[in-house]
């Protein structure tokens, strides 16, 4: 069975925090017993502290989006803590091979480790692969890479908050009527966000259609033109939820170009600082967004812990093809709706 974890709300990551807090802090001054003085003697060999020369990688799609600008600021944290250094980069673009390129350069450095989220979990397998093959630690966070040799994966729940996303636009629209998801095809964490959609509202919601399943390319014009298609094709569409911000901001465009704002309700996923603005405007009534800082901060935490083996419970584990760290770990949904949207703005 993987080991798992949960961080589904603010008391969870205190509780964590204070627990490893308390673990690190050698448990106050009493001395060891007989019975854990090896274990006691094992983790004075460990440090806390990394050198300054170790350099840790953010890897990323779309690199501009202001989701990452929170993932990465978790990352940095979590950096300083260990006295190490800290470099975000990525595909511009939201595009498989300038991401492959980017991650074969990050690799070819050589740094201390490596987190990455994969714009396709199998074109990326490959390049995870050599990159644990030459012994540098990889944690993928946000979107999956299941077929890579990768440990750990730090994400949302994607699939139930899919259903979250459903509950949020069923609310929205009186429980009845036709609504459309839009998502990208190939990558699982809108996938998974579609399938729990759909799931939920066939499941839960008997008076409400899904009527058309949208894909677009992950870019803010091509889910525009998706969205308009669909409104075009279906003349009762009550909502649509779309799975990342782009999505949802071109869908709001497309919305108001067809002057159907008061009709058709739409609900996004994650929270950039232009989908804010557009929920307090009334453009949107909801989105889901992710612990994104969560993300970065646990990568982190986690590529220090591998690489210098600090959660070791026998000598050797590396060699011994053992890992105690957590396989997932769930970093939760909040609902942002316009009463606390001001909560969720991505400082300058």
């Amino acid at each position: 069975m993987k080991n798992t974890l949960k961080l589904k709300s603010g008391v969870a990551i205190v509780l964590l925090l204070f627990t490893a807090a308390f673990l690190l802090s050698g448990c106050g001054n009493a001395s060891p017993s007989a019975s854990n003085s090896a274990t006691s003697q094992n983790s004075q060999t460990k440090t806390l502290k990394g050198e300054p020369s170790e350099e840790y990688y953010m890897v990323t799609f779309m690199s501009g989006l202001e989701f990452w600008k929170s993932t990465f600021k978790g990352f940095q944290d979590a950096g300083k803590l260990y006295g190490i250094k800290t470099v975000y980069t990525g595909a511009q673009q939201f595009d498989i091979n300038q991401q492959v390129s980017v991650l074969e350069e990050v690799i070819a450095k050589k740094p201390a480790g490596i987190a990455i989220t994969a714009v396709n979990g199998k074109a990326l397998a490959g390049p995870i692969n050599k990159a644990i093959a030459q012994g540098i630690p990889v944690v993928v966070f946000d979107s999956d890479s299941p077929d890579s040799n990768r440990n750990i994966i730090v994400q949302t729940g994607n699939e139930s908050a899919g259903r979250v996303a459903a509950d949020t636009l069923a609310k929205n629209i009186g429980s009845s009527g036709e609504v459309a998801v839009l998502y990208v095809a190939g990558t699982p964490t809108l996938e998974q966000r579609a399938a729990g959609f759909k799931a939920e509202m066939q499941e839960k919601y008997p008076n409400i259609k899904v009527v058309a399943s949208g894909n677009y390319s992950g870019e803010q014009m091509d889910a525009n033109k998706a969205a308009a298609g669909i409104i075009q094709a279906n003349p009762n569409l009550k909502g649509i939820f779309a799975g990342n911000s782009p999505g949802a901001l071109g869908a709001i465009v497309a919305v108001k170009e067809a002057n159907k704002k008061n009709q058709v309700k739409v609900v996004g996923f994650d929270a950039d600082n232009s989908l804010l603005d557009a929920i307090k405007a009334g453009d949107a009534v909801a989105t889901i967004a992710q612990g994104s800082y969560n993300m970065g901060y646990w990568s982190m935490n986690f590529l220090f812990q591998e690489k210098h083996e600090l959660m070791n419970p026998v000598d050797g584990w590396k060699k011994n093809g053992i890992n105690p760290l957590p396989s997932y770990v769930d970093t939760g949904v909040n609902i942002i709706t316009k009463d606390n949207a001001d909560l969720f703005y991505t400082k300058k």
